[in-house]
């Protein structure tokens, strides 16, 4: 840990970045309006195979002293992990994640420490996420925005609704790091991308502290053609609406567990048949319905899916357990 004292950190978790690195790192190179206060930038490696290393390395090598550049490795795989060890290494109070493939503006650190200033109860807060596309999304494709990390929501600061699951993504999430020590699990439910920024924010919330939207940071999320297809937009639909009664339950007493998951199967079966017959023969041909569906279908499973995982690691817990009686 470096000595002086560090009022913000720029976290940028990657896994084989080294093609995606250099453009995030001349951005937060040109950053403007940060001279009255301290602030650095942090490289997770999360075990990358590539020479994401070397990268880092060439840039440290010519970096501004202003702001240090550092690099930090996390071999154990997944975001969550990464995530974890940039709350570890940070020297910020305020902790700002970029991915590696989003792009801030030159006045996004300004703006992301400003906030943290201005709102002293606000344990994590995202701003206005633009998609940068390769090639033209489909059509409508607004309505699904979101389950790319695309979030455009209005000019004026607002507290997000996280009963309802309304949260910030993690591209572009900033933290605070009292808060995430004192309150979000070493270890997540979810290690990978899917639902696990979402978990962080909840902890958060159940802690006490405020999820809050400002409109004034702005990064563009750069989206290849291949996450515009069929398969891959069906596979993350799928991903987003898995997740949904795990990231429910999170702040749910264990006697709440039961009615809250009948609540989330109903729901979205009512919904899915609604939608069913809404777009009727729509879901084969367009794309945008066809995701929608897939979401609705895997939200009405997820109580499913959360009580096979839960089971498998009971099963797994007890094995430890009859393993360790059995040693002594």
């Amino acid at each position: 840990m470096i000595g002086k004292q560090i009022d913000f950190t720029v976290a940028i978790p990657t896994y084989n970045g080294e093609m995606r690195l250099p453009e995030v790192l001349e951005k937060l190179r040109s950053q403007i309006n940060t001279e009255e206060f301290s602030w650095e930038v942090i490289v997770v490696d999360n075990n990358s195979q590539d020479n994401t290393a070397k990268v880092v390395q060439s840039y440290q090598e010519n970096w501004s002293t202003d702001f240090p550049l550092r690099y930090s490795f996390e071999r154990q795989q997944g975001l969550a992990f990464a995530r974890q060890k940039a709350v570890e290494e940070a020297g910020g109070k305020l902790i700002g994640f970029i991915d590696d493939d989003t792009l801030p503006t030159p006045d996004w650190v300004y703006m992301a420490y400003k906030f943290g200033q201005e709102y002293p109860k606000a344990g994590a807060y995202g701003g206005q996420i633009h998609g940068d596309f390769e090639v033209e999304p489909p059509k409508n494709f607004e309505r699904i925005k979101s389950f790319l990390a695309i979030k455009e929501r209005g000019s004026e600061a607002h507290l997000y609704d996280p009963e309802n699951l309304s949260l910030p993504p993690g591209a572009g999430l900033v933290v605070r790091k009292k808060a995430w020590l004192e309150n979000v699990p070493r270890r997540l439910v979810r290690t990978t991308r899917g639902g696990n920024d979402f978990e962080i924010s909840l902890h958060l919330y159940r802690g006490g502290w405020e999820i809050w939207y400002n409109p004034n940071m702005h990064i563009f999320h750069k989206i290849p053609k291949s996450r515009l297809e069929r398969g891959y937009l069906l596979s993350l639909s799928n991903t987003v609406g898995i997740c949904i009664c795990e990231l429910r339950l999170i702040n749910v007493k264990n006697w709440q567990k039961p009615i809250v998951m009948s609540r989330i199967f109903l729901g979205n079966l009512r919904r899915a048949v609604r939608h069913i017959f809404k777009y009727r023969q729509e879901v084969k041909t367009d794309l945008v319905a066809a995701c929608e569906l897939q979401f609705l279908i895997s939200g009405m499973i997820s109580p499913f899916y959360y009580l096979k995982i839960s089971i498998r690691h009971l099963r797994k817990t007890g094995s430890r357990e009859q393993g360790v009686g059995r040693n002594n």
